[in-house]
């Protein structure tokens, strides 16, 4: 069976609100089994609206719309939906029944527009809302079915719990599940994750193998299809088992798990403390330790200026005078973790080349820095930016090479 979401409002194309509640549905959904191959949004037009529900029913099972189910002359999903399943707009004699006793027990006068809420396409499946006003309903055809959702998050989430899954399930007779795992790689680009498990994607079937990138890491997602839990995982252990063989340690966390998770335990399990240097990064690097480990953050600056560099090379007994970008950040490595008395220090020292245009890849080299019990590793990137991409990016680099660090693994 397969299955599409249409969102429907004007304000999620203008950015006004984020959709939340499609990508809560479509995850509801895979646990279930239901294939999900399209998400559509679509604004508050009647036409527009016909002519998405009308391409949805040629190509989905299900399709399932969220808002516009409201007491609005903007509401127009009870219409649209009427006009693509050619039935009329009826009122539905028990849900104005229950908006009566609703408004009345609130001691507030029902109006007709509030009354428009007890309206369905003639036929519809009356789905009552317990925690709203408006009704949802399910129209079956013989081209598919749809249902209708209110846009309310709270709402929604209780009727597809306790009225949408139980009647697909019902209806479609869904026994099987989709569970999936997530692997997730630092150290290495998207490309270059494609570069070594391609052969693994392209091949995949049940379990079904997917990449998604972010600033610093990419996920690589493992989805399996099976009666159960434990039948899925199983599918999905093998294919984990190949992928591992090929990324290594790379794959530093699985899904709930994140970077500053894994280093904080690592840190409590070695008794490290560290302390934190960083310029053009601005204190994401800091932000993200202390997130990790609390209070095992001794110290961390943020330096703005040749001066205050220059005080904190002094301060922890290295000469001041450096022209080499390199090694004045592993010399501020050094004097960070003397002048502290940690076991550690991180060092982000970024320089610029020239005005900066762009959020993300700002032109310059990025010199990272771990001084720890074994020595100094470095990382030098091409990149040097003070936007937030590059900024989770510098964070995400340098705890990964704390991490290569506390295990004591090549970086």
């Amino acid at each position: 069976m397969n299955a599409e979401i249409v969102s429907i409002g004007s304000e999620l194309l203008l950015g006004q609100i984020v959709d939340t509640n499609a990508s809560w549905i479509a995850q509801r959904l895979a646990r279930r089994g239901v294939n999900l191959f399209y998400k559509t949004t679509v604004g508050d037009n009647l036409d527009r609206m016909v002519e998405t529900l009308d391409r949805a029913l040629d190509r989905s099972d299900v399709v399932i719309t969220g808002g516009g189910i409201g007491p609005t002359q903007d509401d127009l999903t009870r219409a649209a939906i009427a006009q693509v399943t050619r039935r009329e707009v009826v009122t539905d004699a028990e849900s104005l029944k229950d908006l009566r006793e609703r408004f009345q027990k609130r001691g507030r006068l029902l109006t007709k527009n509030n009354e428009r809420q007890a309206q369905i396409p003639s036929g519809a499946i009356v789905l009552k809302n317990p925690n709203g006003t408006a009704p949802a309903f399910i129209v079956e055809t013989e081209r598919g079915i749809t249902i209708s959702l209110p846009g309310v998050p709270f709402e929604m989430k209780w009727l597809l719990e306790n009225e949408v899954i139980p009647y697909l399930q019902s209806k479609f007779k869904l026994t099987q599940m989709i569970h999936y795992r997530v692997l997730k790689v630092a150290d290495l680009g998207e490309s270059a994750v494609d570069d070594r498990i391609g052969h693994i994607i392209s091949e995949s079937a049940n379990p079904t193998v997917g990449v998604l990138a972010h600033p610093g890491q990419v996920d690589v997602r493992i989805a399996a299809r099976a009666d159960n839990i434990e039948e899925a995982n199983m599918l999905i252990d093998s294919i984990d088992k190949q992928i591992r063989s090929l990324l290594q340690e790379n794959i530093f966390a699985v899904d709930d798990e994140t970077i500053e998770s894994v280093v904080g335990d690592l840190m409590k399990e070695s008794n490290a403390t560290v302390a934190t240097c960083e310029d053009l990064s601005g204190g994401s690097v800091a932000s993200a330790i202390e997130k990790a480990a609390g209070s095992a953050l001794l110290q961390s600056h943020i330096i703005n200026s040749t001066q205050a560099l220059k005080k904190i090379l002094l301060d922890g007994g290295q000469i001041p005078d450096i022209k080499d970008d390199s090694e004045r950040a592993i010399a501020l490595a050094r004097a960070m973790k003397t002048s502290s008395g940690s076991t550690h220090s991180v060092i982000v020292h970024g320089v610029e080349e020239g005005k900066q245009r762009s959020e993300n890849l700002g032109q310059g080299d990025t010199y990272i820095v771990i001084s720890g019990p074994h020595g100094e590793r470095t990382r030098h990137v091409n990149y040097a930016g003070r936007g937030k991409p590059d900024r989770q990016r510098a964070a995400m680099e340098a705890l990964s090479l704390l991490r290569r660090d506390l295990l004591n693994t090549p970086h």
